[in-house]
């Protein structure tokens, strides 16, 4: 069946049908008006138009609940019962209007220019088999559904798939920090005094709220931000913060109840953010994904799309995330966290040198924060060959840190990773030094001890490497290696027992984790994508 696409204007019906292509398409028709008040209506739309429009199948039949979406305008809606649509305040300009139902859609350009006092309507037909990321705020994807991770996308060995997991959950936690009370803000006491002498007060609880929220006392915000909206129950500010209170304070149905009267209200970006956040923290992934997506289409943020990026790594859809924060980065090259989240993203689809490469790049950015040096860290242990930049930045790191154990430790695996194309027995002392630092200033720092005791085993040396292993696992009972490595170390001495002992520790240790790690994927459904031309899940 053709696509069916029709505009109406100044009471002209125009119809325009084309051939369908190889993809199974919904018959979406799309009506789209520019409709110019009177000399009252422009009193009250002064500053632009209102472009309205409906929304029907190819029987006439209207498209409930269509998103809809006024490109360039930034303004997502849907259809109503009737399948209309509207847009106000439309300042005068071209827009692209695009209806989506499922896999099928239609699109409008719309031109308005203001001639004697009345915008006149350009109509544009575009043909169906048009690619849709001709839209500068369409994707070239689209999450289709979710299933149970039975099929998990991975790359390389399983230490590396646990090893993109793990970065996954930790980008995602990237999300910024409230920012903390401004220099000028009165202090806590003074607020508190405030508010008890005016209870009846709705900015003197509002402000105490706003700073138990900024300082994440969020059982203490609650009170005072719940007395300011019953006070005024219209200000969605100020409900907003109270919504987010409910949330972070575990309360998600109130934090729900809130965040849907505020949608009804207003269709704002950081609103459908916060939806999404609760439908996540409620296991509705695939809810949550469509509110963050709306949340970027309404306002591409910086905030919005490392979100919606995030939570697409979460769930497995790897090249979908990378999309969204290659975008990102174009967008916001001075993000840290968008370029360490692109970079891992493109780590969990064995782009390792490309991986490595963003994230020197937010290492630059933040010489010593220590949370991109660690994801640089982490993926140059899990890469299987060294990795351009990551040893210079990671070099760099150390000496800025002279104190961080951490920062010791990963620059001595850069080296050592290198030893296994490029041995140097200079450097592979130099690495031996930097981990007894390192173990040294946090004893603590297991990892540290069992790469000492490598070296040990690499020289032959079974009873100093012992002694590593053993300190290794003091520190970290369930550092698995440690148990089989040192198992090893008992064998090359001759001692049986003590190595079955090991060996057996070791198993038992790989088997509550494998128990562990299944039932995090359990929780974590995996988005199934369906990529622009394609009509099969992708990964």
């Amino acid at each position: 069946m053709p696509i069916v696409m029709a505009a109406s204007f100044s009471g002209v019906r125009v119809r325009r049908f084309t051939r369908r292509g190889a993809f199974h398409l919904i018959q979406v028709l799309l009506f789209c008006a520019v409709l110019v008040g009177d000399v009252s209506a422009s009193a009250q739309h002064p500053e632009g138009v209102e472009i309205r429009g409906v929304v029907e199948d190819a029987d006439g039949n209207p498209a409930a609940a269509t998103v809809v979406r006024l490109q360039h305008a930034g303004a997502v809606t849907r259809t109503d019962a009737h399948g209309g649509f509207a847009f106000e305040n439309v300042r005068p300009g071209r827009y692209v209007v695009y209806a989506e139902d499922g896999d099928l859609s239609a699109s409008r350009e719309v031109s308005t220019e203001d001639s004697a006092g009345r915008v006149v309507l350009i109509l544009a037909a575009r043909d169906a088999n048009a690619k849709q990321m001709d839209f500068a705020d369409s994707p070239n994807f689209k999450v289709a559904g979710i299933t149970d991770w039975t099929a998990v996308g991975g790359h390389g060995s399983d230490a590396s798939l646990r090893a993109s997991e793990t970065l996954a959950r930790q980008a995602a936690m990237l999300k910024p920090a409230m920012p903390g009370p401004a220099a000028a803000s009165a202090r806590e006491s003074e607020l508190r005094a405030a508010a008890a002498a005016s209870p009846g007060s709705f900015a003197a609880n509002r402000e105490l709220g706003r700073f138990c929220l900024q300082k994440r006392s969020y059982g203490e915000a609650l009170v005072p931000l719940l007395t300011a909206f019953r006070i005024d129950p219209t200000n969605r500010s100020n409900e907003y913060d109270l919504a987010l209170a409910y949330k972070e304070t575990g309360d998600l149905k109130r934090s729900q109840e809130h965040v849907l009267h505020l949608l009804a209200e207003e269709n704002a970006a950081e609103f459908h953010r916060l939806a999404g956040d609760l439908n996540e923290a409620m296991g509705d992934a695939l809810s949550a994904e469509r509110e963050y997506e709306t949340a970027v289409h309404l306002e591409p943020s910086e905030a919005n799309e490392f979100t919606w990026g995030t939570e697409l790594l979460l769930h497995r859809a790897v090249w979908p995330a990378i999309e969204v924060f290659k975008r990102g980065v174009a967008a916001h090259p001075k993000s840290m966290r968008m370029l360490s989240a692109l970079g891992i993203a493109l780590f969990s689809s064995a782009q390792y040198e490309e991986a490595a490469q963003y994230l020197c790049r937010a290492t630059e950015l933040a010489p010593q924060d220590p949370v991109p040096n660690m994801f640089l860290g982490e993926i140059v242990i899990a890469s299987p060959a060294p990795l351009g930049c990551a040893e210079q930045e990671l070099a760099q790191f150390a000496q800025t840190q002279s104190g961080n154990a951490q920062a010791k430790y990963y620059y001595a695996m850069a080296i050592l990773k290198r030893q296994e194309t490029s041995p140097d027995t200079a450097d592979v002392e130099k690495a031996r030094s930097l981990l007894m630092e390192a173990s040294r200033l946090d004893t603590k720092l297991a990892e540290a001890d069992l790469q000492l005791g490598i070296l040990s085993m690499n020289r032959k040396d079974y009873q100093q490497a012992i002694s590593y292993f053993t300190k290794a696992v003091e520190a970290d009972s369930r550092l698995g290696d440690a148990h089989y490595r040192m198992g090893v170390a008992y064998q090359r001495i001759g001692s049986a027992a003590q190595a079955q002992k090991e060996f057996e520790q070791h198993d038992a240790i790989v088997k509550a984790q494998a128990q562990t790690i299944d039932q995090q994927r359990a929780r974590v459904k995996q988005f199934m994508v369906v990529l622009q031309g394609q009509s099969s899940a992708g990964k």
